[in-house]
């Protein structure tokens, strides 16, 4: 067994930020009140965050980037009937992906759906304004019900898979999710993922394009 770099600095930083927003924003939206200007602040910063992958999954570590998890719907089939590849248990196996992938894309769509919502109270998204109000109602209605609900039972399903690779195959998917590090006897037949300064700085100037990106979207608003 040595360690093999798995996860970059960069998607772990995404990765821990993304959850300490959600968590975040499961509170503010339930507090609601004033709690409200926190809520659309921490949404501005998913999505943000959101972008930042977006670009990082082309330019990214090794096995952060989308050809390292999006899998063909051949070695699914195959990894559901029992095919390993030392890939499968680098990064993210073909079952993983589809989670890592749904809930991009959910947040995404919450995130979207939040930027066209109006609580009728004191809040309204940015963007409220350039469509109609029978669009406003259903953007509203999913993302306060519907899209929360979806996230909720991501989230829970992420955490049972953790628990499980913990308890049943004596995995922790945590630890290189913190230090990036992950010991593979297989180590030497895989590609690490680059993760030196150049990187973390080309992480830096996107995550800032994208939050500059952000903040042009929400001042459409204004």
């Amino acid at each position: 067994m040595r360690l093999i770099r798995i996860w970059d600095l960069p998607t772990r930083l995404f990765h821990w930020s993304l959850v300490g927003c959600f968590d975040g924003l499961v509170i503010t939206g339930s507090v609601g009140g004033n709690a409200m200007v926190w809520h659309f602040r921490l949404g501005y910063t998913v999505f943000s965050l959101l972008l930042f992958r977006l670009v990082w999954g082309f330019v990214g570590g090794r096995w952060s980037r989308f050809t390292a998890f999006v899998y063909r719907p051949a070695t699914l089939v195959a990894f559901l009937r029992g095919e390993r590849r030392p890939e499968h248990t680098a990064g993210h196996n073909p079952l993983g992906a589809l989670s890592v992938l749904a809930m991009l894309g959910f947040l995404a769509a919450q995130v979207g759906s939040g930027l066209i919502s109006d609580d009728e109270i004191a809040f309204a998204g940015p963007l409220t304004r350039f469509v109609s109000s029978a669009t406003v109602s259903l953007a509203t209605t999913y993302h306060k019900d519907i899209g929360r609900l979806v996230l909720f039972a991501l989230v829970v399903l992420h955490i049972v898979a953790i628990l499980m690779y913990r308890w049943k195959k004596q995995e922790n998917l945590v630890k290189p999710m913190l230090l990036g590090d992950k010991a593979m006897s297989d180590a030497g037949q895989l590609e690490p993922s680059r993760d030196d300064v150049r990187t973390r700085l080309l992480a830096a100037v996107v995550l800032a394009a994208c939050a500059w990106g952000v903040s042009r979207v929400v001042a459409l608003g204004g």
